[in-house]
């Protein structure tokens, strides 16, 4: 118990400190351990404490915690974005489309960290946080007013 405790605040002191943003997947634990030959070793993982560990180290040293949603995480291509099904027990990625192949869970990392940190092509807000009235507007080239 002492162990697995000192191992979770090292690694989260770890990360805190050497990152400012923090993107995880919010696994859903309870889901996770129906399957009876994981469920013990993903209890003994104390995922939950650990986030809890990650989220306020995070926040004292400025920094955040952001969990995004694992959906398509490890199906979708980290490349390409294109769909690329396979089972559980598949620990490989390899995309027929692009053709880049590399371990499943760092395909999902990857799309998890393009998750957290937007894509370009999105905007990240839907609408303009502030309406600028017309007359204060400037055009390019004309002087100020």
């Amino acid at each position: 118990m002492n162990q697995r405790n000192d191992f979770l605040h090292k690694l989260s002191r770890f990360y805190a400190n050497n990152y400012d943003a923090i993107f995880v997947e919010d696994l859903r634990i309870q889901n996770l351990v129906r399957n009876h030959n994981l469920a013990q070793r993903i209890l003994d993982a104390s995922w939950s404490r650990f986030f809890q560990l990650l989220s306020y180290k995070a926040e004292s040293a400025g920094g955040m915690v952001v969990k995004k949603n694992p959906g398509r995480t490890s199906q979708a291509c980290s490349n390409c974005g294109q769909k690329v099904p396979k089972a559980l027990g598949e620990r490989i990625h390899h995309c027929p489309y692009c053709g880049v192949e590399m371990d499943r869970d760092y395909n999902a990392a990857l799309n998890i960290l393009k998750a957290g940190l937007g894509r370009p092509e999105e905007p990240v807000e839907m609408r303009p946080l502030q309406v600028i009235p017309a007359s204060l507007i400037i055009e390019a080239g004309s002087p100020l007013r």
